[in-house]
């Protein structure tokens, strides 16, 4: 990942300064510089690659006004002819147009700079699939011959977030998000397998391990089986229980806790924090500097909203524990809930990603091993809230439900629609595997940096049969 020329001649430094000096209240300003490579196959053959490259400046002003302080938010994609006095007179209009905000807070003191706040943007081009490409190539032949079709995606995308305010602040982070996504069929469509990977900088993807993955999978469809809803013990490897995982950890907001409206609430009032999830000693984490999943360690928004403030740009990240030795341990808190609660906690950001551990060693081929009669359930989609006071969810699963008998995999079941309470599913983990990094399938348009073990559910919640394919 090297510095790139950005296309344009004005630099993101420069964009700052004209829009510090062109302001009368107080600002932040934000230029997010985005790199993105991608690769796109179908039929068993190459579709489309591009790479792309975009800016954007959001300018945020506050203004005093009746009852506190205003905040007045204008993002623009900006080119070298960008307006950007006319952008920070029109959030300067809005602010001054605005109610008081919720999430007021004072400013951030300002601190030293950013060593590389001067550097220019790093990115990306295609040249990061120079070792995926060639590996592509020998699954497409292979799955030629075999009768497969294989289709899919790799993406890459490096963004530069430069971060200013008129007091001074400066900041600058570099994150980069990439992601593999591999579906095998069968040359007549009636049988699909799925599988991704998550990845940095595309240099420590085993291109021919995921193959091999994904056409055993879908190797074990030759024997589909049909089963009715009921609960069954499952086995869900990484990247589903991540799904479940990160829904739960974007709905952890303290102040719908403080106020009764999560799962997070206490009955008798405030929130469940210091009360046991599980049994088993799982960790729920997020940590901007871990290792192969790093993320900004500072806040980073354009928008307020109940877990996030524009007010909180420039607020350094930590390791936060949500959840340590299955107690909650932690929920999200602006600065201005965080001033305003009776808990007297500090303020936690969100933090761009997410570790589980549960202490656990083995292996998924270890644990279905073990396994005299259950499912493998490979991945879930279209997830959806069905009551937050439970935090219950409903989806459907994809492209591979497979049937466990006596410690092997038998054959392929037909698709459910599930029922299922992640932070209720803690409770009754019975066993976790090794954690390591892996790639959801619900939401990783969004969320990509993930760690995960596999975990074993008794009593997993299928409650209907799905027609899905």
């Amino acid at each position: 990942m090297a510095a790139m020329e950005s296309g344009t001649k004005t630099s993101a430094q420069q964009l700052i300064t004209d829009a510090l000096a062109a302001a009368t209240l107080p600002v932040t300003v934000l230029v997010r510089e985005t790199y993105q490579a991608n690769l796109r196959w179908a039929n068993n053959q190459l579709t489309t690659n591009g790479q792309m490259h975009g800016r954007d400046l959001t300018v945020i002003s506050f203004a005093e006004v009746t009852g506190g302080t205003a905040a007045g938010v204008i993002s623009r994609q900006a080119g070298d002819d960008h307006d950007v006095a006319g952008q920070v007179a029109a959030a300067e209009r809005s602010a001054r147009a605005s109610a008081a905000a919720d999430d007021a807070a004072e400013p951030l003191p300002a601190g030293e700079p950013d060593a590389d706040f001067d550097e220019p943007p790093a990115g990306t081009d295609i040249d990061v699939f120079t070792a995926v490409a060639p590996a592509l190539g020998d699954a497409f032949r292979q799955a030629g011959d075999e009768g497969r079709l294989l289709f899919g995606f790799a993406e890459h995308i490096v963004t530069t977030s430069y971060l200013a305010t008129g007091d001074g602040l400066r900041r600058r982070s570099v994150q980069q998000s990439g992601r593999l996504e591999l579906n095998a069929k069968t040359a007549d469509l009636t049988a699909s397998a799925w599988i991704g990977a998550a990845t940095a900088d595309f240099s420590d993807l085993d291109v021919p391990g995921l193959v091999a993955e994904v056409n055993q999978r879908l190797g074990w469809h030759a024997n589909p089986v049909d089963l009715p809803p009921g609960r069954y013990e499952t086995i869900l490897p990484p990247g589903a229980i991540a799904d479940l995982m990160i829904y739960a950890y974007w709905t952890a907001g303290a102040r719908a806790a403080e106020e009764g409206r999560n799962v997070y609430s206490n009955k008798q009032g405030g929130t469940r924090i210091g009360q046991r999830l599980s049994e088993l000693p799982i960790t729920l984490a997020s940590d901007p500097a871990a290792p192969g999943i790093e993320c900004d360690p500072f806040v980073i928004t354009g928008r307020s909203g109940e877990n996030s403030s524009v007010f909180d740009n420039g607020m350094p990240l930590s390791r936060t524990e949500w959840v340590k030795d299955g107690v909650l341990n932690e929920l999200i808190r602006t600065r201005a809930w965080a001033a305003r609660s009776a808990s007297g906690r500090p303020a936690v950001a969100e933090i761009d990603n997410l570790i589980m551990d549960g202490g656990g060693t083995a292996t998924i081929e270890e644990m279905i091993a073990g396994t005299e009669r259950g499912l493998l359930l490979t991945c879930l989609w279209y997830i959806r809230e069905v009551d937050p006071q439970t935090l219950l969810l409903t989806g459907l699963t994809r492209d591979g439900v497979y049937l466990i008998e006596n410690g092997k995999i038998t054959g392929a079941v037909n698709n459910f629609r599930f029922n299922e309470s992640p932070v209720d599913l803690l409770s009754r983990i019975t066993e976790v595997g090794r954690s390591e990094k892996t790639l959801c399938r619900e939401w990783n348009d969004w969320f990509t940096r993930t760690v995960m073990p596999p975990v074993r559910v008794p009593d997993f919640n299928m409650s209907t049969v799905s027609q899905a394919r």
